[in-house]
């Protein structure tokens, strides 16, 4: 293979300088740096390829091979991405079958091993990995890390299948991500001493400031529905060492229009110099996961982007392995196909089984928060009609549903705040982290009609009304398509469109339902078996006690 040479500001993160310079590529590594006259250099800058320090491919709703033909246009060139979603409704067979997508386009996945399948004994998932299966994970090369520990009331009693978890990921020396939203103080401490590393769940700086304090290294995470980055930026100026960026959910539409780059173009309008600002979706990622990602040095893999300024940022080039896989917003990357599979049970539902008897006149209500995936608990008087408690437009407080995928059972039935829908009703099978089907509307009849939809498709997201109706399937566990991520960006953006004309206010709408099911994540929650106060992690009653 001919060795390339490519040349401009090299910006060398780890030495902390940018120079003009030359590098020369050769079987897929580079194979020698020099410093030359600034005059002879190109009018570009040569930076490490980026990083997402934190992802579920499965969020984007395309395959991991579909997920990297776009990312590579924004100068991503790896990320650490947790198979958690697909590993909830197919077990090891869903792991496996990311890996294996994955590795059939020159793009670097580090899956690790998902902590907490099932998430919770609260819920019903289609599949469990043992403390044995996990460590059958770590044996392997490829993967990189023990994913999330969600189950942090597990860790801070030192609950056995947790520890041996944990034990098996220090016995592989491959480190432990966290999650761990709102935990301070001592806790955190505890839940830090016991091996977890990073955390991506920080939403207040007081918080994050607490946990880098202990020792740990904190995600500043912004994706589709949960944005903490404005919030958190600042801790860059005293822990530069210890901050990574990552998306953690990314929706297809968002996906198209930019990744990491993104962020790296926030921070410095923040202020920040671009080494600064390239840390955390670089260098701390590569070192801390011991990723094999070049970082512009001599002998490392060829794994660069090329961009016309740091002002524009617009990346021109990327590279991976010396290959060049993404010029100008084009990738040069060939999906690779793949067998759809999938778990999925048609629910026998009866509108009947989604009426709600009124017991009482008070109400206990999710409260959604745009932007955030904590939720608000409020007790409200309910909406009576005929002795049954229904959806009330007017207050924006309607009935939410789940219904279990995996068999056959009763929905359980809640009522949330904020999501805004006047008509209609939205349902989808992204539901973390079980994927049961969840639904909120205005009316059982559309509720019922929306669940019908999904249940005709064995997976995907919808929205009907009186007169409208789409759906958008997910072929794969019920949560992904085959589809392009431009494909899936344009019909994404459509039932969004549809979903806001009909009243909702939420910047992500289906996202935003999509994390109603996630206990581990408080206040407020709702799974396949019931209301969950996600505080003192146990079920509670529709009815004000």
């Amino acid at each position: 293979m001919k060795d390339s040479i490519y040349s401009g500001m090299m910006v060398d993160v780890p030495g902390n300088r940018i120079f003009p310079g030359e590098i020369t590529v050769s079987g897929g590594v580079i194979d020698n740096i020099r410093e030359i006259p600034e005059k002879q250099a190109s009018d570009q800058y040569i930076i490490p390829g980026l990083v997402d320090a934190h992802v579920h491919i499965e969020s984007s709703m395309v395959l991991p091979s579909r997920f990297a033909q776009m990312a590579v246009t924004h100068g991503t060139v790896a990320t650490v991405s947790d198979p958690h979603e697909i590993a909830n409704v197919l077990g090891m067979k869903g792991v496996e079958f990311m890996i294996r997508n994955g590795k059939m386009v020159p793009f670097k996945f580090f899956f690790g091993a998902p902590s907490c399948v099932p998430a919770t004994p609260f819920e019903t998932s289609g599949a469990a990995l043992s403390p044995e299966d996990i460590e059958k994970l770590l044996k392997r090369p490829d993967v990189k890390y023990l994913a999330e520990m969600m189950n942090f009331p597990g860790v801070l009693a030192r609950e056995k299948q947790v520890m041996d978890k944990i034990r098996a990921a220090k016995k592989y020396n491959k480190p432990v991500d966290g999650h761990a939203p709102g935990l301070k103080g001592d806790q955190a401490k505890k839940y830090i001493q016991a091996g977890i590393t990073t955390d991506h769940e920080c939403f207040q700086p007081e918080e994050a400031l607490d946990k880098l304090r202990a020792g740990m290294t904190v995600q500043i995470r912004e994706g589709s529905a949960a944005k903490n980055f404005d919030t958190l930026i600042h801790l860059l100026d005293s822990y530069p060492e210890n901050i990574m960026f990552c998306s953690d959910d990314k929706h297809p539409h968002d996906l198209v229009e930019g990744h990491m780059n993104s962020l790296v173009k926030r921070a410095l309008k923040y202020g920040y110099d671009l080494i600064t600002a390239l840390k955390p979706c670089t260098m701390n990622p590569v070192k801390h996961y011991n990723l094999e990602v070049g970082l512009l040095q001599k002998n490392d893999p060829a794994d660069f982007i090329i961009i016309d300024h740091p002002e524009k940022f617009n990346v021109l080039q990327t590279v991976i392995d010396g290959s060049v896989v993404a010029r100008n917003g084009k990738s040069f990357m060939e999906a690779g196909d793949d067998n759809a599979p999938n778990r999925f049970v048609k629910p026998n539902l009866k509108i009947e089984s989604l009426q709600v008897k009124a017991v009482k006149e008070k109400i206990r209500v999710i409260d959604a928060f745009d932007g955030e995936l904590v939720t608000g608990d409020s007790r409200l008087k309910a909406l009576i009609r005929e002795g049954m408690v229904v959806s009330d437009t007017s207050r924006d407080i309607l009935k939410i549903v789940v219904v279990n995928r995996y068999k056959n059972s009763k929905p359980a039935i809640g009522f949330i705040r904020n999501m805004g829908l006047k008509k209609g009703a939205m349902a989808s099978t992204v539901a973390h982290d079980s994927h049961n089907i969840i639904a909120v509307g205005t009316s059982d009849d559309c509720i019922f009609r929306a669940i019908d939809m999904i249940a005709e498709e064995m997976g995907g997201v919808a929205y009907c009304n009186s007169t409208e109706k789409m759906i958008i399937p997910l072929p794969v566990a019920g949560i992904m398509s085959t589809q392009s991520v431009k494909d899936m960006a344009r019909a994404y953006v459509k039932i969004d469109r549809l979903v806001k004309k009909n009243g909702s206010t939420l910047k992500a709408p289906f996202m935003t339902l999509s994390f109603m099911a996630l206990l581990v994540i408080p206040s407020l929650k709702i799974s396949d078996k019931g209301l969950f106060d996600g505080n003192d992690f146990v079920f509670t009653t529709l009815f004000e006690e």
